[in-house]
């Protein structure tokens, strides 16, 4: 048996890790103007902000999982997987400098995934524990 409840928190975990993946997104080049003007060697960014991008992939890889499982809209599920894939396109491409792709490129999946969870937890929101999947 599923729970709606559960349901609903990976949306919110989903939808978080997505906005606060826009805000370090937002935050990034700002952060470089400060620590320029404070530090003239060493490091462009430090090593844990870096790694925040993938902290966040992984927390909405499996907020997507448990959301997917638990949709009534097979097309919202896959929605989420394809903002995911390309936001993990994006995100190892800025890591690993694969092709050319201007920084803002990041924020259209990661507005897609926050876009996505909300509403697959405004449609799931039912009174009854099985209107949200199928067993």
């Amino acid at each position: 048996m599923k729970s709606i409840h559960l349901t609903s928190k990976s949306d919110i975990i989903g939808a978080t890790a997505s906005s606060l993946c826009l805000a370090h997104c937002l935050a990034t080049p700002f952060l470089f103007v400060v620590q320029a003007g404070v530090v003239s060697v060493g490091e462009s960014k430090p090593h844990w902000w870096g790694m925040l991008d993938l902290v966040f992939l992984v927390i909405s890889f499996f907020a997507i999982v448990w959301s997917n499982k638990n949709t009534t809209k097979q097309w919202v599920g896959r929605a989420l997987w394809i903002s995911w894939i390309l936001l993990a396109f994006v995100v190892l491409n800025e890591k690993f400098s694969l092709i050319p792709l201007m920084e803002e490129v990041v924020y259209v999946p990661t507005l897609g995934l926050i876009f996505f969870h909300l509403y697959n937890r405004k449609y799931c929101n039912c009174a009854q524990e099985t209107c949200c999947t199928e067993d």
